[in-house]
C-alpha cells in the first residue's frame, strides 16, 4: 500500500564511546457530531476562502489502485514522517500511542532485541523463530519476518500506516491482526535532504542525515544514516559491596559498587536507494540497509523474589529472597559473572557429578542487513506489473539473569542467526471504469538457526521431610535434585507460498464492492540439538531429544475478504468487511523435558466490520468510527506453568488454549478550528469473552474444548497484549511570527490500559496477582519547536513521560515454574532533548 500527504500540518562510558471510561462519554459526543455533521453536509456549500484549515487529504492503494483514505473501506491509521516527528515518536513502539487497538511495546530482557505487538487482541510477544507474528510489519512492501530488531527506528521514514484487522488478502504475507508498514522517503533526483543533531537526558546524543542525489536524468539516489547513543537508567549494582557483611563476596572496587546502567543506547543504521526511472512506463528501485545495535540489557527491576531452595542461594546461608529486591530503578544483576561450579543437593546418589560453572555478556548486540528490489511496470496505460524480491539476515546475542541478584536462580545464553529471503509479483488491471482486478503470489523462505546455553538450578521434585531424607536429598519445602544444563543449537525452517486474488466492482457511482480470496501453504520444520555443556555429549537430561526432527508442520489455508460501501455524500461514507485470516503452527521450541516436544496447531479469526469515514465542516473535522466483532479460534498462548506436560520445573509451551469472541469499537478523529491549530486522538475499546477453553491447558484432564465456568475461570479473561481501554490526545498549535519564522507548542497524553501477566489466572493474594500483572498508565509528551521563516531550519525542545510517570512496559513471571521470580521492565523515566534540523 502506498500513501501521500498532499499537505502537512504547519552504561557506561566505555559502551556509550564505542558507538477510562470516560472515553464512552467521548465517544457519545463523537456520535452526535457525526450526525449533525451530515445535516450540516446537507446545506447548500458556501465557498470558503483557500486560506480555510481543512485537514490533508491522503492518498492510499490498500486495494492494489490509487484510493483517498477515506474512501477505503479499511480502519487505517496513517502518519507522515513530519507527523511523527511532531510526536516525538523515534521507534517502532512509539507508534502505537498513536493508533487504536494496537499495542507495541519493547520485549523483556528474557527475549533479546525485540518487540511484543498486537492489533485487536491478535498478534504475538515471542521472538523465537518458531514462532509466527500475528501483525505483519513490512518495510518498503518488503516482509519483516521476525518480531527480533522490530522496535525499527524511524530513520527517514515518509510515513508509517497501521491497517487494522486480516489483511491477508491484501499484502504478501497473511496477517490476522493486521499490518504495520513503513515507507521510506524514495530518490527524487531533487537533491534534498537533512541533517539533524540532539542532545539530552543522560547524555544523549543523536545525529541523522539523508541526502538525495542524481546519477543521471534517469537515475537518483538517496543514502541515510543514523546514530544513537544515551546512558541507561537502571543502576546494575554488585551486591556485596552494596551490602558489607551480607556473606556475599563483593567483585568491584569503591564505595560506589555500580558496575553499569541497563536501559541505554547504542545504535547505528544506514539505508541507501537507488531508483531507475526512464519513463512513465519503468520504476526501479533497489535498496540496501545495515543495523548494528549494542546496548546493555534492557532496564529490569526484581518485584518478588522468594526461593528456599539451596541450589540457588547466594552463599551458604544466604537464600534468594526479598533482601535482593533493589529499588525502583536499581537491580544486582550478576549476568556478565560466573555463577560457581557445584554438586547439586549432596544427594548420595550424584556425588561425583559436579555442575559447571557459566557466564556470559551484559550485552545484548544485534546486527541486521537487507537487500530489496522493487520493480513496477505499466503494460499498458490500464495494466500494471509489480514485483518485490528481499533478502534479509540478522544475529541476535544477549545472555539472562532471571534472579537479577548472585542467586543462581537461572541463566541463559542466546545466539539466533537468521536468514529468509522472499518473491512478490502481482498484476493490476483496471478493465473498465466499473472493474479494477489484482491476482498475485508470493513466496518466501527463512533459515534459522537458535543456539542457547540454559543453566536452570531451581529445578527440584517438590517433595519434602521422609521422602526427601529417603532420596538423600536436603529437608526443604522444595527438596533440591539436580539443576538442569544443556546446549540447544535448533535449526528451523520455515516456507511460505501464496496466491492471491481481489476484485473490485463500482455498479453504480456511490457504491463499491470489493471481494478476495487468497490461498496460502505453510511449511515449517523444527529439529533438537540437546547437549552437555562440553557441547558434545548428548544432554543428561534431555538427551532423548538430540537430533529429533519433529513432524514438520504443513497447512494449507484459504482466507477471504468482501466488502462493500457507499457514500451518501461527498462528506460521508459507510462500509460493511467480513474478512478472515490465521497463524500458522508449528511445534513447542522450548523443551524443558521430552513430553513437552509437541506440537501446537493454526489459529484463525474471522472480522466482522462496519465503519463510517467522514469530513465534516467544510473539512475541518475527520471523524472516522467503526465497530468490529471477532470470531477467533483455537488461540496459540504460551504457557509458563505447565506440571501437566511432564512434571513440574520450567516451561514455556505453546498451546492451542480455546476459542474466544471479542467485540470493539474505535474512533479517529482530526479536528482544525482554525488556521494553524490541530487537535488529533483516538480511542479504542474492545471487549473479550473465552467461550471454551482447552482443559489440559488449565492443568485438568484432557477433554473437549469446555465452556463450563470452571473450566473457562482457570484462564486470565483476556489474552497477552489485550488493551480493554486505549486512548490518545493531542493538540498543537503553529504561531507565525512573520520574519522571525513560527513557533508550534504540541502536547500529548496517551492512555495504555492495563494487561495481563501469564495465561493461567493467578490465585487471589497471590504473588502473581500481586506483582505479576501490568497497570495501565497515562502518559504526556510536549514539544515546542521553532522554524525558520524559510521552513529549513528548527530548534526543538522535547519533553518526555512530563510528569514522569513510573510504569512497566512489560513483566516476567517464573513463579508458576518453581522459580520464584517476579521481574519487571520500567517504563523510561521523564527525560528532555533538543534537536537542530537543517534541511536543504
Amino acid at each position: 500500500m502506498k500513501a501521500e500527504r498532499m499537505s502537512r500540518a504547519p552504561g557506561n562510558r566505555m559502551l556509550r564511546s564505542k558507538r477510562s471510561l470516560a472515553g464512552a462519554s467521548w465517544l457519545g459526543l463523537a456520535l452526535g457530531v457525526v450526525v449533525a455533521g451530515t445535516a450540516h453536509a446537507d446545506a447548500p456549500a458556501q465557498p470558503a476562502p483557500d486560506s480555510a484549515p481543512k485537514v490533508e487529504e491522503i492518498i492510499v492503494t490498500a486495494q492494489f489502485h490509487t484510493q483517498k483514505l477515506q474512501d477505503t473501506p479499511i480502519a487505517i491509521t496513517a502518519l507522515s514522517g513530519a507527523n511523527l516527528e511532531d510526536r516525538s515518536a523515534g521507534n517502532l513502539s512509539a507508534i502505537s500511542d498513536s493508533a487504536p487497538s494496537v499495542v507495541l511495546r519493547p520485549a523483556s530482557a528474557a527475549f533479546g532485541d525485540s518487540i511484543t505487538a498486537s492489533i485487536r487482541g491478535l498478534g504475538q510477544g515471542d521472538f523465537d523463530p518458531a514462532m509466527e507474528p500475528g501483525v505483519g510489519i513490512y518495510i518498503d512492501d518488503v516482509y519483516f519476518p521476525r518480531l527480533t530488531g522490530a522496535n525499527l527506528d524511524l530513520m527517514d521514514v515518509d510515513r508509517v500506516e497501521v491497517l487494522r484487522g486480516p489483511q491477508g488478502t491484501l499484502t504478501g504475507k497473511n496477517s490476522e491482526g493486521g499490518a504495520i508498514k513503513f515507507y521510506s522517503k524514495q530518490p527524487s533526483g531533487d537533491t534534498d535532504g537533512f541533517i539533524t543533531a540532539t542532545y539530552g537526558s543522560r547524555n544523549r546524543i543523536n545525529l541523522a542525515a539523508s541526502a538525495d542525489f542524481k546519477v543521471t536524468d534517469t537515475l537518483f539516489g538517496r543514502i541515510s544514516g543514523a546514530f544513537a547513543s544515551q546512558d541507561g537508567y537502571v543502576n546494575v549494582y554488585d551486591y556485596g559491596c552494596k551490602n558489607p557483611g551480607s556473606g556475599v563476596a563483593s567483585t568491584v572496587g569503591g564505595s560506589n559498587c555500580l558496575k553499569y546502567k541497563e536501559g541505554d543506547v547504542g545504535y547505528q543504521a544506514v539505508r541507501g536507494i537507488l531508483r531507475f526511472k526512464p519513463d512513465d512506463k519503468l520504476d526501479a528501485t533497489l535498496s540496501g540497509d545495515y543495523t548494528h545495535d549494542q546496548h546493555h540489557n534492557a532496564a529490569q527491576v526484581l518485584l518478588y523474589a522468594n526461593n528456599p531452595n539451596p541450589n540457588v542461594a547466594a552463599a551458604p546461608g544466604v537464600p534468594f529472597d526479598s533482601r535482593f529486591i533493589c529499588g525502583a530503578f536499581c537491580n544486582y544483576d550478576v549476568t556478565g559473572a560466573p555463577a560457581a561450579s557445584f554438586v547439586a543437593g549432596d544427594i548420595p546418589a550424584l556425588q561425583g557429578m559436579p555442575f559447571q560453572a557459566t557466564s556470559g555478556s551484559e550485552l545484548t548486540t544485534y546486527t541486521s542487513w537487507g537487500v530489496s528490489g522493487k520493480v513496477l511496470y505499466n503494460l499498458t496505460d490500464t495494466v500494471k506489473i509489480t514485483s518485490i524480491s528481499s533478502y534479509r539476515a540478522f544475529e541476535d546475542k544477549f545472555s539472562v539473569d532471571s534472579s537479577l541478584s548472585p542467586a543462581p536462580i537461572g541463566f541463559g545464553n542466546n545466539d539466533i542467526t537468521d536468514w529468509s529471503w522472499s518473491q512478490e509479483l502481482r498484476v493490476n488491471a483496471k478493465l473498465n471504469d466499473m472493474i479494477n482486478v489484482t491476482g498475485g503470489g508470493y513466496i518466501s523462505d527463512e533459515k534459522a538457526v537458535y543456539y542457547t546455553l540454559q543453566d536452570i538450578r531451581y529445578v527440584a521434585v517438590g517433595v519434602s521431610g521422609p521422602i526427601c531424607a529417603a532420596i538423600g536429598g536436603v529437608n526443604t519445602p522444595t527438596c533440591p535434585v539436580y539443576p538442569l544444563q544443556f546446549i540447544g543449537n535448533d535449526p528451523i525452517q520455515t516456507k511460505s507460498k501464496g496466491v492471491y486474488g481481489d476484485i473490485e466492482i463500482k455498479p453504480i457511482d456511490n457504491l463499491t464492492i470489493n471481494g478476495g480470496l487468497r490461498y496460502t501453504n505453510d511449511y515449517k520444520s523444527y529439529t533438537f540439538v540437546r547437549l552437555n555443556l562440553d557441547g558434545v555429549t548428548p544432554s543428561t537430561f534431555l538427551g532423548a531429544l538430540n537430533g529429533y526432527t519433529a513432524p514438520p508442520f504443513n497447512g494449507n489455508r484459504v482466507d477471504y475478504r468482501f466488502a462493500v460501501d457507499y457514500r451518501f455524500s461527498p462528506e460521508v461514507m459507510a462500509y460493511a468487511s467480513v474478512a478472515s485470516g490465521y497463524k500458522a503452527g508449528g511445534d513447542g521450541p522450548r523443551p524443558f523435558n521430552p513430553a513437552q516436544a509437541i506440537a501446537f496447531g493454526s489459529e484463525s479469526v474471522v472480522n466482522y466490520e462496519l465503519g463510517t469515514k467522514t469530513d465534516l465542516f467544510d473539512r475541518k473535522l475527520r471523524l472516522n468510527l467503526d465497530v468490529f466483532y471477532l470470531d477467533f479460534k483455537n488461540a496459540q498462548l504460551t504457557l509458563l506453568s505447565c506440571p501437566q506436560y511432564g512434571g513440574p520445573g520450567p516451561c514455556a509451551l505453546p498451546q492451542n488454549a480455546g476459542n474466544a469472541h471479542s467485540k470493539g469499537v474505535e474512533a479517529e478523529v482530526t479536528l482544525r478550528p482554525v488556521a494553524g491549530f490541530v487537535i488529533d486522538s483516538s480511542l479504542s475499546y474492545q471487549d473479550w469473552h473465552w467461550t471454551c477453553v482447552n482443559p489440559q491447558v488449565v492443568g485438568l484432564a484432557e477433554g473437549p474444548c469446555s465452556n463450563d465456568p470452571s473450566v473457562t475461570s482457570l484462564i486470565n479473561q483476556q489474552p497477552p497484549g489485550f488493551e480493554k481501554w486505549k486512548w490518545n490526545v493531542g493538540a498543537q498549535y503553529d504561531a507565525e511570527l512573520a520574519q522571525y519564522g513560527s513557533l508550534t507548542p504540541r502536547v500529548d497524553v496517551s492512555y495504555q490500559g492495563s494487561q495481563i501477566g501469564n495465561v493461567a489466572a493467578p490465585a487471589p493474594g497471590s504473588p502473581s496477582a500481586i506483582y505479576g500483572q501490568l497497570d495501565a498508565y497515562t502518559l504526556t509528551n510536549a514539544r515546542l519547536t521553532w522554524r525558520s521563516a524559510k521552513r529549513d531550519l528548527s530548534v526543538a525542545l522535547a519533553v518526555t513521560n512530563v510528569f514522569n510517570k513510573y510504569y512497566y512496559t512489560s513483566k516476567f513471571d517464573l513463579t508458576g515454574a518453581g522459580a520464584g521470580v517476579i521481574a519487571g521492565s520500567p517504563g523510561r523515566p521523564r527525560e528532555w532533548a533538543i534537536t537542530v534540523k537543517k534541511t536543504f
